[in-house]
């Protein structure tokens, strides 16, 4: 199979643990595109509801998701690459990050609740804290075959999971 026209955006998703942003980092070197923490995109109330061991509510998540969208809008508009880890949990978040683009793919992080939280309870300093993996996993909608999806076992090392997302997008080493 040949190259394809790269998607001018992929967001890197899963519930909290499963890796997304070391996956998304390592991809953007990997691809030489810009990498971006979907975190960043939160505003301050969320960050501490979910400190506070609080999950957020659709409510809650409506303002971020807009703010990620609109970026994927503004660097697609300006003929660049962008990969943003962001957990992207249900069908209507996608939908919301997607504003209807068939440019952009998921690359969707799966792996056990179990593999998951041994990760979580060695993580420092990150405001989700592991009693709320519960809620994420029970709020994960896993993406489906129409919703340009790659889906990659997060049970290997991060090199051989980048070279996998890599494959199956059938991009070569470097594409700007």
């Amino acid at each position: 199979m040949g190259r394809v026209e790269a998607p001018c955006a992929l967001i890197v998703m899963g519930v909290s643990g499963s890796g997304k942003s070391t996956i998304a980092e390592a991809l953007g070197q990997r691809l030489g595109w810009r990498f971006e923490d979907g975190d960043r995109f939160h505003p301050a109330s969320n960050v501490e509801k979910m400190r506070a061991g609080h999950p957020l509510t659709d409510e809650d998540r409506w303002p971020w998701l807009n703010a990620i969208a609109d970026e994927i809008g503004r660097v697609c508009g300006r003929g660049e690459h962008i990969i943003i880890a962001c957990s992207a949990l249900k069908h209507v978040y996608r939908d919301v990050l997607l504003r209807g683009r068939d440019d952009v793919r998921f690359v969707f992080l799966k792996g056990t609740r179990e593999l998951i939280a041994e990760r979580l309870a060695h993580r420092k300093g990150h405001f989700m804290p592991p009693g709320l993996l519960t809620s994420q996993f029970e709020t994960l909608e896993p993406p489906e075959a129409g919703e340009h999806v790659i889906t990659v076992s997060i049970d290997e090392t991060v090199e051989a999971i980048v070279d996998g997302i890599v494959r199956q997008l059938k991009l070569g080493g470097t594409n700007r």
